[in-house]
């Protein structure tokens, strides 16, 4: 971590689950200092006096702005002297996007352009992006809004020297325990002692810690070029072994109930498409797609194709699925159902 000796990171969105799992992994380190710019003022309190509580000799690094990515002055209001920026505030709830298109727009795609804007400005080093899986062959607002966030992205990594400001971009399946996601939800129908929620039991996503989603975005600052989308060869589960693991974990037994698909929702996800594939570099745990370097000359895009190399769509379908046993495995993994468990 010696790339981040003294230097100042700045988290867009940072009081989520991605932001508070930078700050365990970071905290301790020398880094120099870490805002967190977010528009919530009592989640930015609760936060405060948290990490004042766990880590008072290290909370003094930690620095909180209100704004709204919406709002490019208050983003360039955060901005001074920042070195790194993970820019990870957006609206992901799926049924949300789906009755409010629009908002989904304003805070994932005009925010982010926002965000890359102040940032060029000040001169910031290096911003990486978090998209989702849902951007790839996206049938949902959510999904779409995520894919023109990525195009902003690869299209203003185009408009600047990669030398003074370089921009990537990480896409990633369904982060484990996160806000708003399945498992969160399961666990609390069976503290109330519900009957867990299905949507479909064949339904496949991939799944992964919090910890390798900050591994996503630690490998792709280190070893990204401006423009790079990055994805992890995350594994997968079906809705029904996941069920059937914190089941088993929490020792529940009550039957299921089966309530359909949701708004928005797809069968199986989709990290790298078909086309993506055509460029894509296996780097061992991860692929990278590199940008498109052609300018806006016609003449190229009729006479300048891609050879495709052996790769094929990496879906949550053809990924390797976790048996119920492993994904007990991974579910403990993680301290906060781990802790769950011990009180049972």
């Amino acid at each position: 971590m010696d790339v981040f000796k003294n230097k100042t990171l700045l988290i867009t969105g940072g009081t989520g689950s991605f932001g508070n799992a930078v700050l365990k992994r970071f905290l301790k380190t020398d880094i120099k200092e870490i805002r967190i710019f977010s528009r919530d003022e009592l989640k930015q309190d609760d936060m405060r006096h948290k990490y004042q509580r766990e880590y008072p000799e290290y909370s003094d690094k930690i620095k909180f702005y209100i704004g709204d990515v919406r709002d490019i002055n208050s983003v360039r209001n955060a901005m001074h002297n920042v070195d790194y920026i993970f820019h990870a505030a957006a609206l992901k709830q799926v049924p949300s996007c789906e009755f409010f298109p629009l908002e989904a727009v304003k805070t994932n795609v005009i925010g982010t352009d926002n965000v890359l804007t102040a940032a060029i400005e000040y001169k910031v080093r290096k911003v990486v992006c978090l998209s989702t899986d849902k951007a790839a062959y996206p049938v949902n607002a959510m999904g779409t809004s995520k894919a023109m966030m990525e195009k902003v992205i690869v299209a203003k990594s185009r408009t600047v020297d990669p030398e003074k400001t370089s921009i990537m971009c990480t896409r990633y399946g369904n982060v484990m325990c996160s806000r708003g996601s399945v498992i969160p939800l399961f666990i609390k129908q069976i503290q109330e002692n519900k009957p867990l929620t299905i949507t479909s039991p064949t339904m496949t996503r991939f799944i992964m810690s919090l910890d390798e989603a900050v591994d996503l975005v630690i490998f792709a600052f280190k070893n990204g070029s401006s423009g790079d989308i990055f994805v992890q060869k995350a594994s997968a589960t079906t809705i029904r072994v996941l069920a059937d693991a914190i089941k088993k974990l929490f020792r529940y037994e009550k039957n299921d109930k089966i309530i359909g698909i949701r708004h928005g929702e797809k069968t199986y996800e989709t990290l790298l498409t078909n086309e993506e594939c055509t460029k894509a570099i296996d780097m061992g745990d991860f692929y990278r797609v590199p940008c498109d370097k052609r300018d806006l000359n016609y003449d190229n895009y009729y006479s300048k194709g891609v050879m495709r190399n052996g790769l094929t769509e990496f879906n949550s379908n053809n990924t390797r699925l976790l048996t119920v046993k492993e994904t007990m495995d991974k579910l403990m993994s993680i301290s906060e159902i781990s802790e769950k468990i011990k009180g049972i």
